[in-house]
């Protein structure tokens, strides 16, 4: 029973010193009988659900980095990496990859913690009114879990308070990923109410972080009507949310600037802790250039990079460009062009790299970026703004207002030129493929354009020789839209069978 040991047992949920934002104090071992007694102890034990993920087996590595290589904009660029991150770019992932099993463990680890902060805020005699404000945190990591969860692997275990018994957690069956999304719903409409406007910082969810998500999960279910006015919750009371666009783009990507920045909604916080995996980030290393020299990193390792069509497709007027890659390194004091870097070192490729995750790290505290001071933007501003275009125009546009919120994402990206231009005129199909569009170049390598494929099932159209990857020949729309669950996991519950289809 190891999975569900880490499931349901409180004991041994360390607090990981990685969202610094938070109002923590890190414990060791945590009682589960009698624990409860303050608002503090409910608000230790949510602190635990955001601090794992920012462990390597979530946001640090394992988790992020298959959705950016199941995208059609990101491949493999050394091809002696790992196996488990090929098989992700391939489609080509096995029931025991081993990018999926720690991550399993780790997100449910999230769930434990925000359940015990769920149950436990029933025993702390206090009023709601002091209370709930605390637990919604709680209520928004357990959605913001299972969100991730249902979107990758569909019918899950579904569990939603402390499990002691072990027998019992051996046994749990799974549940539809409809009923999944109603849950997720309900929790995030509790945090809505709960959350207040605004938060001391980004990385502890604020009441826009609950309403931005129900956007982005009615609009991922196909309630477009739901999405819209969510989304437009938002916009219109970006005031009180203390929200706008960042005027210059290159500002959210600078560790330096973010936490000052508007535009950010939820992030998770990155401190450049180096206490193991606990906090570690390495995307800097994963995207960062073999042997580059420019950003005092030591380099990276070349092993999530944009193809080459997304590159020389990508207008050089938008600045967006310019911040998003790097087509230069620094070699022994040389700036040099992409098309050489493999003349620097045998492993690197010959494309320009990511530079989001590399330009500003902030202090480091190991190599190759890996202890960055990185807020990684789960939701942001303009996001929301686009949210709102495409679920808008779905149901005919009923404010008139669709164009105006894709066009402001696009107004900044010209920062000072004329392109890209405003839109206008488009049909409801044309708008479509222009606000998806959008989203892709917006927010490109920010893990969002897989589920952006999935969930308008684009496979086939992008994974084929014309797309920017060219064709991968191993997608089964079939299949793929989905991971596997892992193989040890149906070892121990057998009442997970049968694996999603085609595994």
């Amino acid at each position: 029973m190891k999975t569900y040991k880490f499931l349901v047992l409180l004991f041994g949920l360390s607090i990981v010193a990685s969202c610094s934002d938070l109002e923590e104090q890190p414990i060791g071992v945590l009682a589960p009988d009698g624990f409860f007694k303050t608002p503090a102890d409910i608000q230790t034990a949510a602190n635990a659900a955001f601090g794992h993920m920012t462990h390597e087996d979530f946001w640090g590595r394992k988790m992020s980095l298959p959705l950016m290589l199941r995208s059609d904009m990101v491949a493999i660029g050394d091809p002696t990496t790992a196996t488990r991150r090929i098989e992700h770019d391939d489609f080509n992932v096995p029931t025991d990859n081993g990018m999926i099993s720690g991550y399993w463990l780790r997100v449910y680890q999230m769930i434990a913690a925000a359940n015990q902060a769920i149950a436990g805020a029933e025993d702390v005699d206090v009023s709601a009114a002091i209370k709930n404000p605390i637990t919604a945190q709680a209520y928004f990591a357990r959605a913001f879990a299972y969100f991730h969860l249902v979107r990758q692997f569909g019918d899950i275990p579904y569990v939603s308070e402390p499990i002691t018994d072990l027998e019992v957690s051996g046994s749990i069956s799974k549940t539809s990923a409809a009923q999944v999304y109603e849950n997720i719903i309900a929790d995030l409409e509790f945090a809505k109410q709960w959350l207040p406007n605004t938060q001391v910082a980004r990385s502890i969810p604020a009441k826009s972080a609950a309403i931005s998500y129900l956007a982005l999960v009615h609009l991922t279910t196909g309630n477009f009507p739901d999405a819209y006015s969510e989304a437009m919750e938002v916009i219109n009371q970006a005031g009180t949310f203390n929200l706008d666009l960042e005027p210059d783009f290159q500002n959210l990507f600078d560790a330096t600037k973010t936490d000052n920045s508007l535009e950010p909604i939820f992030v998770l916080d990155f401190i450049g802790a180096s206490n193991g995996d606990d906090g570690r980030d390495y995307q800097a290393a994963l995207t960062g250039i073999r042997s580059d020299e420019q950003y005092g990193l030591g380099g990276g390792w070349s092993v999530a990079v944009p193809s080459l069509e997304v590159y020389n497709t990508w207008d050089d007027r938008d600045y967006r460009k310019q911040v998003s890659f790097d087509a230069t390194g620094v070699f022994d004091d040389n700036v040099e062009d992409f098309s050489i870097f493999r003349n620097f070192n045998s492993r690197a490729v010959n494309r320009p790299h990511i530079a989001k995750y590399t330009r500003s790290v902030g202090n480091f505290a190991t190599g190759n970026g890996r202890g960055s001071e990185t807020n990684y933007m789960m939701m942001r501003y303009a996001e929301v703004l686009l949210i709102a275009a495409e679920a808008g125009n779905e149901i005919n546009n009923p404010d008139g207002n669709i164009e105006m919120l894709l066009n402001r994402v696009r107004a900044r990206a010209r920062n000072g030129s004329a392109f890209p231009a405003d839109l206008t005129g488009l049909n409801q199909s044309a708008f479509r493929t222009a606000v998806l569009e959008e989203r892709r170049l917006e927010l490109a390598f920010e893990f969002k354009r897989w589920y952006d494929i999935a969930r308008r099932k684009l496979g086939t159209q992008v994974f084929n020789a014309a797309g920017l990857e060219g064709e991968k020949p191993n997608f089964d729309p079939n299949q793929d839209y989905l991971y596997p669950l892992p193989e040890e996991e149906l070892a121990r519950n057998p009442n997970l069978m049968p694996n999603n289809p085609g595994y």
